[in-house]
């Protein structure tokens, strides 16, 4: 089968379309024909080695573990394991699973659900990881009716979601972003935009009940001075923080002044799983929430979708068909 394959860290370049073995699949798993993969942060950082820390992680110290990159995906399955009773050859779905920019990918059971009705693969395709994210974010911050939302970064790939999903909570959402994307951002739902290019939003003066930071790297004590007395700030990955941490400093740093203020102040550490992706193929169905996508790129062009995400120029979600 054809699959993205990379050997050592590097630019996006690094990466080359390869034909590999079809992976074979245990009692418990399920083998997807794939039809989209999508693009998030994290394959960028997996492809660059960076930041450094990962490497001393366990995702491999010269070149990232496994070769095959991708997460996110949507397919057809092809074949289930001796213990999968639940899904057949033909059902149409998606999730996550490692070494999802090939032809086939190997998942757990557990990792995938069916797709949406009246949603398309390169859609489906773009929900997993993001969207799941945005979830567990939204969902850490307790956001209620009226609450006061600012969200940093608020149409990227977490971001554009993060919106949609706080305005369903009754947020008042506030989103952060380039001048040219806010438009998108006020169709997700977002009562205001602020151009982080022209106005320093920390610097307003203003208090918020919840602040979703989605890859910045504000420090945190400036963070803190625009949350409300007993508000919750979400910190969700970081760039732009060298490359040794990564911005992942601000992430225990929070965990460890948490536990001295009545702020709630949380490092999101994102793990997806099957009920989160129910609940958003619930939330696709009843409209409340829906995948943008930026561009869609051919398997052949994997490196220029990677370069695209890395460059923070992305509307939304980043897909590869396959």
């Amino acid at each position: 089968m054809r699959a993205v394959v990379q050997d050592a860290y590097g630019t996006a370049d690094a990466l080359r379309v390869e034909e590999v073995p079809v992976p074979e699949i245990g009692a418990a798993d399920v083998l997807v024909r794939v039809r989209a993969a999508g693009i998030d942060a994290g394959t960028w950082h997996l492809t660059t080695g960076r930041p450094y820390l990962m490497r001393a992680m366990g995702f491999g110290l010269r070149g990232p573990k496994p070769r095959v990159r991708g997460l996110a995906f949507a397919g057809e399955v092809e074949a289930v394991g001796a213990d999968v009773r639940d899904l057949h050859p033909g059902d149409r779905v998606y999730g996550s699973a490692a070494g999802a920019l090939a032809e086939y990918v190997r998942a757990q059971r557990a990792a995938v659900v069916p797709i949406p009705d009246g949603l398309g693969f390169e859609e489906a395709a773009a929900v997993p990881v993001s969207a799941a994210t945005a979830l567990q974010a939204v969902d850490a911050a307790r956001i209620v009716a009226g609450d006061r939302v600012l969200v940093l970064g608020a149409a990227g790939g977490v971001g554009h979601y993060a919106v949609q999903l706080a305005v369903a909570r009754g947020g008042i959402v506030t989103g952060v972003c380039s001048s040219g994307k806010h438009d998108l951002v006020r169709k997700l739902g977002a009562t205001e935009t602020i151009d982080y290019t022209t106005t320093d939003v920390l610097g307003l003066g203003r208090i918020w009940d919840a602040i979703i930071d989605i890859a910045g790297n504000r420090p945190l004590s400036l963070l803190r001075r625009s949350l409300a007395p007993e508000g919750a700030l979400v910190l969700v990955g970081g760039e732009s923080g060298g490359s040794v941490l990564g911005g992942t400093e601000r992430i225990a740093a929070a965990g460890l002044r948490n536990a001295t203020t009545r702020q709630r102040l949380i490092g999101l550490l994102s793990r997806e799983r099957a009920e989160h992706l129910t609940e958003l193929s619930r939330l696709i169905e009843s409209g409340v929430v829906r995948p943008v996508i930026d561009t869609v790129y051919p398997l052949e062009r994997t490196a220029e979708a990677v370069a695209h995400i890395g460059a923070g120029r992305a509307r939304g979600k980043v897909v590869v068909t396959v």
